[in-house]
């Protein structure tokens, strides 16, 4: 890490387990699916899902029923879109009360001391969860997933939020709780902040065991 905190002028956010939640909605709505098509759904193959996209997602459920031919490319859209509708019913339901602890007060924090903000999420949905958690006016940046080519853990998504703040990745702080993110930042060549677990974070740059701990002052701490 050659970024020296004060290079820093800006944040790109990945949203679940980091803004808020929403795994929990996400788990439920395709285990729903994997039911349905009857796929054994394992610890391992929800862990698997967490921060790839919603046609990758897919495809990891198909190949642990070993009934990924099984489907046209037509079909597999209907089931992802299946999936999304009841995932999206969840997420309707979300109030600012599940915003995880510690992050508001931090954005208010960033925004204080003029860092740019931006939404990196993999999530189509990122817009309407803002909305929800009554957070749209601290993101007036938003990458907009439909616009990429790859998901993560491939740079692009880090790139153009960075490109979206109108700063060179060298100024960014990325933010993730997954370690597909994590590599993301890194080939972006921005700073990354990993939330969550030691083992399944060791590249991070930076790195807190919870979103409660993610502060301005820790980073700057942390970042020397």
């Amino acid at each position: 890490m050659a970024t020296t905190f004060d290079q820093i002028k800006g944040f790109v956010f990945d949203l679940d387990g980091v803004i808020t939640d929403t795994s929990l909605y996400h788990t439920k709505a395709w285990r729903q699916l994997a039911e349905k098509l009857g796929v054994t759904w394992t610890k391992t193959l929800e862990d698997g899902l967490k921060g790839i996209s919603r046609m990758d997602s897919l495809e990891m459920i198909l190949k642990a029923g070993n009934i990924q031919d099984k489907y046209t490319q037509d079909e597999k859209v209907a089931l992802a879109t299946e999936k999304n509708t009841n995932y999206v019913n969840e997420i309707k339901k979300m109030t600012p009360a599940n915003i995880l602890p510690g992050i508001k007060a931090f954005l208010d924090d960033l925004r204080a001391n003029g860092y740019l903000i931006a939404l990196a999420s993999a999530s189509k949905n990122g817009p309407t969860v803002l909305t929800q958690l009554k957070l749209t006016d601290y993101f007036p940046k938003v990458v907009d997933p439909a616009s990429l080519s790859k998901g993560k853990p491939d740079p692009e998504i880090y790139i153009r939020g960075a490109e979206l703040l109108g700063l060179a990745p060298e100024a960014c702080v990325g933010v993730e709780d997954a370690a597909a993110g994590i590599e993301a930042i890194n080939a972006a060549n921005e700073v990354s902040v990993g939330v969550g677990d030691a083992t399944t974070l060791a590249d991070a740059d930076v790195r807190f065991d919870d979103t409660a701990q993610m502060t301005l002052a820790n980073i700057k701490a942390a970042m020397g």
